[in-house]
């Protein structure tokens, strides 16, 4: 039993598939990827799939290692679920990012769908009460601090093809291990007060054949970066 999700916007790393088995009335998933738009559709058509006997669901979410606040609707279609069919549901192993995104929504990570107060996780979230409450307040400044985070892991994701050219570049370059030039990056990033995506990206650029070379800032920069990495 497997449930595949069409891609998705964070740059097609990795679909969502939900395998399983069912044991008795029990039935096992152990959901794989990442929880973005679409996820709560691939969830319901793998839970309408299973046998009226089950009487209890439970997923391992040890393999998710993305989620964004589309994770959330993930969650609010299992509780859903519970409620109309009676059953126990219960979700376990939550790890890394998904894990951050349960604590900045204010869900048990253990269980998000365990106790009072959990079920319907967008409603934890989303702002229910009028604008002017104390209570709307807090959950919409809540789901602003979610988007900012998944933005910057989105940014993170785009970024990683250059700085792991950038990395090579240094590697060949300067004879250094991946972590030393690593370092360098970063280093140089902060020495120069530049993002270090724009970092890595000037390194690769100086490297093409007529390519630009780096600002004279940077430059100084990376040269501090590399000789104090020689020196350590």
């Amino acid at each position: 039993m497997t449930s595949a999700a069409s891609p998705h916007l964070t740059g097609g790393l990795d679909t969502l598939v939900i395998p399983g088995r069912v044991d008795a009335d029990r039935a096992e998933l152990t959901p794989r990827g990442e929880l973005v738009h679409g996820c709560a559709d691939i969830l319901a058509r793998t839970l309408a799939g299973l046998p009226d006997t089950v009487t209890r669901v439970d997923l391992d979410m040890a393999g998710v290692h993305f989620m964004d606040t589309a994770g959330l609707q993930f969650l609010d279609v299992l509780a859903d679920h519970g409620r109309r069919r009676s059953l126990t549901v219960t979700t376990a192993n939550w790890n890394g990012q998904p894990r951050r995104i349960l604590e900045l929504a204010g869900l048990d990570t253990t269980d998000p769908l365990a106790g009072p107060g959990t079920a319907g996780a967008v409603s934890a979230v989303a702002p229910a009460a009028p604008a002017s409450s104390a209570v709307a307040l807090e959950r919409a400044e809540r789901l602003h601090v979610l988007e900012e985070e998944v933005e910057q892991l989105r940014q993170a994701i785009a970024s990683r093809p250059v700085i792991d050219q950038a990395r090579g570049i240094l590697m060949a370059t300067h004879g250094c291990t991946s972590d030393e030039a690593w370092h360098i990056l970063r280093e140089t990033s902060q020495l120069s007060n530049t993002k270090l995506r724009d970092v890595a990206a000037a390194v690769t650029a100086s490297a093409e054949a007529g390519g630009p070379p780096p600002s004279p800032e940077l430059r100084t920069a990376l040269q501090r970066a590399v000789a104090r990495r020689r020196r350590g």
